[in-house]
């Protein structure tokens, strides 16, 4: 099977990747190794190269790199300075690499298109005029930006296939659900770590509000109150994006709280290795996200290392995690609604009560087998078990579109 991989994301890069939080990119990787391991014939369009041992694609960066060059700037700082710049020479790269996959599936060089991003707008918009099978995997919330509420609904038609059955509730109800295929990590890469008498906690993750890593430290401070002789410290790895242009929610909801004693940061974590003894060493970890998770990469990240998990009952957080077993589910405790002349207007979070329900949870935490949590990673979200769900997925589509092409005797 020949297999053409797009992922248009201006971050494809080997000169980025390591800069920043983009779990697409990594995964995108993960699977084109594991397809072309399996013997499948891979091409993988990336806008720059990426070390991967599938064919790599790549598309002309040389009008953006001369861009860069003329300002004396990275690719981040001309994304932090100069956006509409940034966004409209990315958008000419996106579009080059989507005509050149489309052109070799016309031309039967490929059997299929999998278009593996958040940046599939031209992707979508001609998929019409490819001649192969494609199918979209997109990694947001489908409400998430307000361009995702107006495109999706009008291409419901085309093939998706989710991360998680959470993400199925953001768009249309007859949306051309093709398959439900999870994450997954090389087994390989993350080493589990049964043995645990751990005083730290961690949170991984962007600190964005949505995030609510706030929840996480108001869960330890209240914890720690409850057991002055056994206090936990928490350790927060993570970017908050802006060194010039400090986000208000870093400075007014995260920052004052950090006391480098029981509440630490220490920045963004660039390789697996680095990731694997933090989580690894970890009584557990909390993700205390309040919007609509379509996955979350670090939960499968953690049991891979055998850490338990504890999380709100947000998006797919109780659908990865299972109660009891590989974690602790808590629900969010909200505020009684008071009257409102908008019937629409949900009640909003009450934050005391949903810290003090976390702080409940890390105290049952070690009640959680970190043997069951390695298992059930191995069983549920290995990269063999994806690249299996994803094969399936291409040769199912093939077959039905070769299928639908043959004419029938009986119409002859």
């Amino acid at each position: 099977m020949r297999i053409g991989l797009v992922v248009p994301h201006i971050f494809m890069s080997d000169t980025i990747l390591p800069k920043v939080i983009f779990a697409p990119g990594e995964l995108s990787i993960n699977l084109a190794n594991h397809l072309q391991s399996k013997g499948e014939d891979v091409y993988l369009f990336t806008p720059s190269k990426v070390t991967t041992t599938a064919n790599n694609i790549t598309a002309d960066m040389s009008f953006f790199e001369n861009e860069l060059k003329l300002r004396n700037c990275s690719y981040l700082d001309l994304l932090m300075k100069h956006p509409l710049i940034f966004i409209s020479l990315a958008r000419q790269v996106q579009g080059e690499l989507i005509a050149n996959a489309y052109t070799m599936a016309n031309n039967n060089q490929l059997d299929i298109i999998h278009v593996y991003t958040n940046e599939e707008d031209i992707a979508i918009t001609f998929a019409q005029l490819c001649h192969k099978p494609v199918v979209f995997t997109h990694h947001d919330p489908f409400n998430y930006y307000v361009r995702y509420r107006n495109v999706f609904p009008k291409y419901k038609n085309l093939n998706w296939v989710l991360l998680s059955y959470a993400q199925r509730v953001m768009m249309p109800k007859d949306t051309n659900w093709v398959a439900n295929v999870y994450h997954g990590l090389d087994m390989t890469k993350y080493k589990p770590n049964y043995q645990n008498n751990s005083k730290y906690i961690v949170f991984i993750g962007r600190l964005i509000e949505p995030k609510a890593v706030h929840l996480a430290i108001k869960a330890t401070i209240i914890y720690n109150q409850n057991h002055p002789k056994s206090k936990l410290k928490l350790i927060i790895a993570g970017k908050y994006y802006s060194e010039k242009n400090i986000p208000k929610y870093w400075l007014t909801k995260v920052k004052p709280l950090i006391d480098n004693k029981y509440i630490k940061y220490i920045g963004i974590i660039r390789n697996i290795a680095a990731k694997n003894k933090l989580l690894g060493e970890a009584k557990v970890l909390i993700i205390p996200s309040v919007f609509e998770e379509p996955f979350g990469m670090v939960m499968i990240e953690s049991l891979a290392c055998a850490t338990p998990v504890i999380g709100l009952d947000s998006g797919s957080i109780p659908e990865i995690i299972n109660d009891q077993v590989t974690g602790l589910i808590v629900k969010k405790i909200f505020n009684k609604s008071a009257r409102s002349n908008n019937k629409n207007q949900k009640p909003s979070l009450n934050e005391t009560k949903t810290a003090n329900a976390i702080a409940r949870a890390i105290d049952q935490i070690d009640t959680i087998n970190r043997h069951d949590c390695r298992k059930i990673f191995e069983e549920r979200f290995s990269s063999e078990r994806m690249c299996n769900e994803y094969v399936s997925v291409y040769s199912k589509l093939i077959n039905d579109q070769s299928n639908s092409t043959k004419v029938s005797p009986t119409a002859l």
